[in-house]
């Protein structure tokens, strides 16, 4: 069995659509980030996107676990045009509403729709299987990152994914058994 613990990085603070944009991560709250460390079992291996805020985090919480390279293909959606807008900054609030409401292939002027980040983000989980079968992973990235991973896991549709929430700092650890994938926590706070 292959067990990932997903782990949202640190706040930054943002009150808009932050995708690509390379933003720090607030790891100031040493007590949480210590939790989240002891959290996550001794032994696996630590992964994160390629974003800052997602490697400063994974240093934060890797402890003595083996570190892999950091992978863009753990990145946030990418949110092209709209990128550090805030939701009701967008000129074209029917596109924008269609994106958030019908998630799939509906993607922002110069971005990515949810499939394409879905497909890059089960690339990246399959790729990680093959070559480290039956190991722990922690996998240090974004919400839309883990959201697609949460879906995947319940079997559920985009839309219905999103109502999940997952905190910054938080564990969602999904398992797979060789056949199909199961949810042990969503949005774990240690």
């Amino acid at each position: 069995m292959s067990r990932f613990f997903w782990v949202r990085h640190g706040p930054t603070h943002a009150k808009s659509m932050v995708g690509w944009s390379d933003l720090p991560a607030d790891l100031s709250d040493s007590a949480l980030v210590g939790r989240v460390a002891d959290h996550l079992p001794e032994g696996a291996l630590v992964i994160s996107s390629d974003l800052v805020r997602a490697r400063d985090t994974a240093t934060a919480v890797q402890g003595g676990r083996t570190r892999l390279d950091h992978d863009q293909g753990l990145r946030e959606i990418h949110f092209g045009d709209w990128e550090l807008q805030r939701f009701d900054e967008v000129a074209d609030q029917g596109h924008i509403r269609q994106f958030w409401e019908q998630p799939g292939d509906i993607a922002p002027p110069n971005g990515e729709s949810w499939n394409q980040l879905t497909a890059r983000v089960n690339g990246v989980v399959d790729r990680l299987i093959a070559e480290h079968p039956g190991r722990d992973i922690v996998a240090v990235a974004h919400f839309g990152a883990i959201l697609t991973q949460v879906q995947r896991a319940l079997q559920v549709d985009a839309y219905t994914a999103f109502g999940h929430k997952i905190d910054n700092l938080s564990v969602t650890e999904l398992h797979w058994d060789g056949a199909r994938w199961h949810a042990a926590g969503i949005n774990q706070l240690p």
